[in-house]
């Protein structure tokens, strides 16, 4: 008599099996059945899954996806002086990569000039160094602003960063009407994971929302805010927990502009989201594919939103920094090409491919160019471009993608009945989830419950050769004296006037963005700009530490 049903498989048929001794479950320690069959999918076909292009966009957020156009592929560069990243850009641009992505050094992203005793030793180190305007002139020199999109990685001095760049913009003649791009400036993910910061919670929040009021009226092209899953995962989170926490973010960011009195559809088309894109692959897909319905439900039902394009989460991603292992390094271009697989499955809009070296240093060329080779082989010689969610209907992801936005949702209830992302912040509930999340992770890969190749498993006697990019110190030294001559030359009555503006609009409540654009005009740096929020609203000190 033939099996009828799932349950009648696993008694008749498949208790007859032997199992390796081994743990069935996600890299976030999701359990995963043996079998998935049309009665672990919940919901009919319209209400779940939809067609691309239309609402709940769990199949994608345009009609044609990857056969109208392929995804953005930016290749996160920044090291050394703004000259030294502005050559990386051009050979970048010239192997085909069609975005740029920014990273900025320590000092940039904590907010201090190149000058300041805190910056010593670390100028140029993470990323490139960026104090003035003059340093984002050299930064974009001889590229078209009005026809390249840039992503900016930096979150609490992002105001002073996005001022330069649109200055910039309208210096070289690009109205900024015609600038696109994205800066991350998501500061309630600073403070559950990443931990960067100036000023705290509240204040920091009001700074966005400024940027998202003044991109809406001034730079409608520019996203003003990623809401970025990243961080969250490489702290340690699951990714259920890193789509609920940035979900939640997100919420949060579009609350606070509509309590302001903003119309949500005057700026939800300009938020995007960044996600991480982690080894377990069917997790990853489904963490994606969950995140557009989760987004598109909660926009409609919480906040009335009626543009279909205020309910599209439209994303980049990146592959998981936190994957890449020192041992046997040349097992990271495995391990980015299956993750980038999973970007390309799960629908992204734009993404990052980490270089091989990367836990060893900044990138060189050679491997940012395997990195971005990675990204156009999927691109142009796997047909996977060829039709779109080709995943959908799958059982196995379509389990999974309910799964998760089931477990994303719970959190989400619990992060509601706390009074919203800032309230949760501040009694440390997120922080708490992924410290014991990343413990539980940890502890797995000690008991050899969960493998990394080369880490726990597959070790072999090796000597780490390969190149790696080394920063000449001597560019710190003439980074400081560029800005120090900057600030000797420039108008100091102009800069104190700018100042004084900028820190009467943070009293006032009037929106800083124009303030600051005219302070950067004047060359007033990232670190002055910084430092008034740090006399206006204080300095958060993370409750952990005190």
């Amino acid at each position: 008599m033939a099996v009828t049903t799932k349950q009648e498989w696993l008694e008749r048929t498949y208790q007859r099996s032997k199992e390796r001794p081994v743990r069935f479950s996600t890299l976030s320690d999701l359990e995963v059945e043996p079998l998935y069959t049309p009665e672990d999918v919940t919901g009919d076909y319209a209400t779940a899954l939809g067609y691309p292009g239309e609402f709940p966009y769990t199949r994608g957020v345009y009609e044609s996806m990857y056969r109208g156009r392929l995804w953005t592929m930016r290749q996160f560069a920044g090291f050394g002086l703004a000259e030294d990243t502005n050559a990386r850009f051009h050979f970048l641009l010239g192997q085909g990569q069609d975005g740029l992505s920014t990273a900025f050094d320590m000092p940039t992203l904590m907010g201090y000039d190149a000058d300041h005793e805190r910056a010593m030793g670390e100028v140029g180190r993470e990323g490139v160094n960026v104090t003035s305007i003059h340093d984002m002139a050299r930064l974009f020199d001889r590229i078209p602003i009005g026809k390249v999109s840039t992503s900016m990685t930096i979150n609490c001095s992002a105001s002073a960063l996005l001022a330069m760049y649109l200055v910039q913009a309208e210096r070289t003649g690009v109205p900024w009407e015609q600038v696109s791009g994205t800066i991350q400036n998501d500061m309630l993910k600073e403070f559950i994971a990443q931990k960067e910061w100036i000023c705290p919670p509240a204040p920091s929040l009001r700074i966005v929302t400024d940027m998202v009021e003044f991109c809406a009226k001034k730079a409608p092209r520019f996203h003003p805010v990623s809401i970025s899953g990243y961080h969250i995962r490489e702290a340690g989170s699951t990714a259920v927990q890193e789509l609920a926490f940035t979900i939640a973010d997100g919420l949060c960011y579009v609350q606070d502009a509509v309590d302001r009195g903003l119309d949500v559809d005057d700026f939800a088309p300009r938020l995007s989201f960044f996600w991480d894109l982690h080894s377990d692959f069917l997790e990853e897909v489904a963490k994606l594919r969950a995140g557009r319905r989760m987004w598109a439900r909660l926009m409609r039902d919480r906040f009335g939103a009626k543009n279909p394009k205020s309910l599209m989460l439209r994303t980049h991603a990146q592959t998981a920094g936190v994957s890449l292992t020192a041992q046997q390094p040349i097992n990271n271009v495995v391990r980015v090409a299956v993750q980038a697989l999973a970007g390309v499955f799960g629908g992204v809009q734009s993404m990052h491919t980490n270089s091989m070296d990367e836990t060893l240093a900044l990138p060189t060329e050679q491997a940012v160019m395997v990195a971005l080779r990675t990204q156009q082989i999927i691109a142009e010689e796997t047909g996977l471009t060829n039709t779109i969610d080709a995943l959908g209907g799958s059982y196995a992801v379509e389990a999974l993608t309910d799964r998760m936005e089931r477990d994303a949702l719970e959190y989400i209830r619990k992060i509601d009945e706390m009074g919203g992302m800032l309230k949760a912040i501040d009694t440390g509930y997120p922080q708490r989830e992924i410290a014991e999340a990343a413990f539980l992770y940890q502890r797995q890969l000690e008991q050899g419950i969960k493998t990394v190749v080369g880490v726990n498993k597959y070790q072999v006697p090796e000597e780490i050769t390969i190149e790696v990019l080394k920063i000449d110190p001597v560019l710190e030294e003439r980074q400081i004296q560029r800005v120090r001559k900057m600030k000797r030359e420039r108008n100091s009555v102009a800069v104190r006037e700018a100042l004084r503006l900028v820190a009467e609009a943070c009293r006032s409540g009037e929106n800083l963005m124009e303030p600051i654009c005219a302070a950067v005009r004047r060359d007033v740096t990232v670190g002055e700009i910084s430092d008034v929020y740090r006399a206006e609203f204080g300095v958060y000190k993370d409750p952990g530490w005190i």
